[in-house]
C-alpha cells in the first residue's frame, strides 16, 4: 500500500513538461522560442496551483475515498511543482525581455505587476513547504500558507488581463471549479443549517 503513495512517479510526471520545455529552449533554432514558452509555462503553473487548492474541498466532499487521501498526502508536492513552473515562467519572461530596463518598462502594466506580486508571495510559501518548516513555524505555518489564496487572486487577474481583458474567459474557466469548491467550503463551515442542540 505504501508504494501507492510514492512521490517518485508523481515527480516524474511533474518534470516531463519542464524537461521538454527546457530542452526546447536550449536547442531550438527558432529565435522566438523563449517568447513562445513564456505563456505555456505560466498556464501550467496556474493549473497546478488550482489543483493544489482544490484538494482540501474535494477531500471534504469525497470523504474516505482513496484518491482524495492520495491527493491530500501529496498536496505539498503539487504546490512545489506549481512554484517550479512559476519560476521557469519568470526565467523565460526575463530572458525574453532581455534587459532590466525593458522589464521595468512594463512593470506598471496590470498583467505584469500582478504576476510579480503572485510570484513573490509564492517564494516564502515554497521555501516553508518542507516538514522541517512545519515544525519550526508551528501554529504560524497554516496562516502563512493561507496567503496562497491572495496569490491565486493575483494569478487570476494576471492571466485575465494578459490580453487587455479581451479574452478573460480562459482564466475564468480554469478558476471556476476552484471558486465553486471554495464556495461549498464556506457554505459547509459557516452557512449550512445545523441541527439545534437540545438540553
Amino acid at each position: 500500500m505504501t508504494s501507492r503513495f510514492s512521490p517518485y512517479g508523481l515527480w516524474t510526471l511533474f518534470a516531463l513538461p519542464l524537461i521538454a520545455w527546457s530542452w526546447m529552449a536550449m536547442t531550438s533554432t527558432n529565435p522566438r522560442i523563449i517568447h513562445m514558452l513564456v505563456h505555456p509555462t505560466g498556464e501550467w503553473a496556474a493549473r497546478l496551483l488550482i489543483v493544489t487548492m482544490m484538494i482540501t474541498p474535494l477531500a471534504m466532499i469525497f470523504r474516505g475515498k482513496g484518491w482524495t487521501r492520495w491527493l491530500k498526502k501529496n498536496r505539498r508536492y503539487f504546490g512545489v511543482a506549481a512554484f517550479a513552473y512559476a519560476a521557469l515562467h519568470t526565467v523565460f519572461y526575463l530572458i525574453d525581455r532581455g534587459s532590466l530596463s525593458r522589464v521595468l518598462g512594463h512593470i506598471d502594466r496590470i498583467w505584469i505587476w500582478t504576476g510579480w506580486i503572485a510570484f513573490l508571495i509564492f517564494i516564502p510559501l515554497a521555501l516553508t513547504s518542507a516538514d522541517r518548516w512545519v515544525r519550526e513555524l508551528g501554529t504560524w505555518w497554516k496562516p502563512l500558507q493561507r496567503w496562497t489564496y491572495v496569490a491565486a487572486l493575483f494569478v487570476l487577474v494576471h492571466w485575465a488581463a494578459l490580453h487587455n481583458w479581451e479574452e478573460p474567459g480562459v482564466a475564468l474557466v480554469h478558476f471556476a471549479p476552484l471558486a465553486a469548491l471554495e464556495a461549498y467550503r464556506l457554505w459547509y463551515w459557516y452557512l449550512r443549517p445545523r441541527p439545534s442542540r437540545t438540553a
